[in-house]
């Protein structure tokens, strides 16, 4: 029988083609994405058709309207497949910032392509060619109509969370000023304008409506350069509009603290700071792991004769409703003072006798105090602080002779120089005096 190599654990390699096709089977098993799957169909197949129009027309604000909305199905599709992933070992917060990554780079992906509208547009001012208006409003209407029925249709959980939870855009702003003043005559449309619109309904009706004047600048007056000039405010207002939602998503992609949550999350660890037990909560740390999860750590400073497991149960119960993914580290308060080091000196009266080298001397007291901190004065409960005080001759009666202080060294006769009472009250060491 031949004996060979065993491979028990031999893993198959896959290439990056055969991996994508597995996830995406994955995604396509779910019902939930065969909509994302028609619609994205249906807007390829629009944009198709859309664009040769464009090519027909001549018209370059067309074009620029004529933008579909195929990143945020993709980013739809992610958040599907991230929905069915578990957090494993190597990933232990999951996939969630995945969603994160797939809305950052869609909103700077358009914006750099509203960047290259502009530049082609100033280029196009120098030589402004005629606008053939033919298919110009059926386009605009037709491309609106797909892109509202696509967002109203398809749920895009990130990009709702983020442009409800990114600041407003210039366009939204003016708009909500508009709509303010519009909803005081018709209550009924507070529930529709108010308190601001979605970003990506306001921009496609904002394309149109400027495609409109431009239809009409063209066959009243025959004004080519105001379809350049349309163009140009489309991309202006899709890069603006683009821009909080990317900034938004950037700052959680570098684990920043959000700002709605700053004030709870001070409140809470007040809180915590004041619980049975804690003396200091140092080292904390917030940040948004995904949209809407946020995650934490801290550490917590607790008295020796405190219950770790009964100071950790109160602290998590105060911070999980907030924190969804938190880490505490509990620890008792156990530091020691600094060893003492020192040297007894003679009495000036006394014959010069040799220097005694430094003294290291257990750590006696246990008292809690911070190492850049002075030691205490007085430490009670301490070693020796029984000790009968030995009575010593005066520095001129054999001074030539050494004492056995009963300490494990031998030392000179000390005076008054040396040290202080409370430094034998700190030490144990025998309280000596003077006489």
């Amino acid at each position: 029988m031949s004996r060979g190599t065993i491979h028990p654990f031999r893993k198959t390699h896959r290439s990056l083609f055969g991996k994508l096709t597995q996830e995406f089977t994955l995604v396509a098993s779910d019902r939930r994405s065969w909509r994302v799957l028609l619609f994205g169909a249906l807007n390829l197949l629009c944009t198709g058709c859309l664009l040769m129009w464009c090519s027909s027309t001549n018209s370059m604000g067309q074009y620029t309207h004529t933008r579909t909305h195929t990143h945020t199905l993709i980013t739809c599709l992610i958040s599907s497949w991230v929905a069915m992933k578990k957090p494993s070992q190597v990933y232990s917060f999951g996939f969630e910032r995945l969603e994160v990554l797939a809305v950052f780079a869609s909103t700077v992906l358009v914006q750099l392509g509203a960047l290259f509208i502009l530049k082609e547009s100033v280029e196009r001012f120098m030589e402004q060619p005629e606008v053939h208006t033919g298919r110009l409003l059926v386009g605009t209407f037709v491309a609106l109509f797909f892109n509202l029925l696509t967002l109203l249709s398809v749920r895009n959980k990130p990009f709702a969370y983020v442009s409800e939870a990114a600041s407003s855009s210039w366009l939204q702003e003016h708009v909500a000023d508009l709509s303010r003043s519009l909803c005081g005559i018709i209550p009924g449309l507070s529930s529709v304008l108010l308190p601001r619109m979605n970003p990506f309904v306001l921009i496609n009706l904002a394309g149109a409506m400027s495609l409109c004047i431009t239809y009409m600048l063209i066959e009243i007056n025959n004004y080519n350069a105001v379809d350049t000039a349309s163009a140009a405010a489309i991309a202006l207002m899709t890069f603006g509009t683009m821009y909080p939602m990317s900034v938004y998503s950037g700052k959680v992609l570098l684990q920043t603290t959000p700002s709605h949550v700053i004030g709870q999350l001070d409140k809470l660890l007040r809180e915590v700071s004041t619980l049975d037990g804690v003396l200091e909560v140092r080292n904390e740390h917030f940040w948004t792991v995904g949209f809407g999860s946020l995650a934490g750590s801290a550490h917590v400073r607790i008295r020796r004769d405190a219950n770790e497991q009964l100071v950790l149960a109160h602290v998590t119960n105060r911070l999980l409703p907030l924190v969804s993914t938190l880490t505490v580290q509990i620890f008792k308060d156990d530091w020691t003072r600094p060893l003492l080091t020192g040297a007894l000196s003679a009495s000036p009266a006394s014959a010069p006798l040799p220097s005694v080298g430094p003294l290291e001397l257990d750590p006696l007291t246990s008292t809690p105090a911070k190492p850049s901190s002075p030691p205490p004065e007085f430490s009670f409960n301490t070693p020796g602080k029984n000790a009968p005080p030995v009575l010593l001759p005066a520095p001129g009666h054999h001074a030539h002779r050494p004492y056995a202080l009963g300490l494990g060294y031998t030392a000179a006769p000390p005076t008054w120089g040396a040290g202080t009472a409370g430094d034998g009250l700190r030490t144990g060491g025998v309280l000596c005096s003077h006489i």
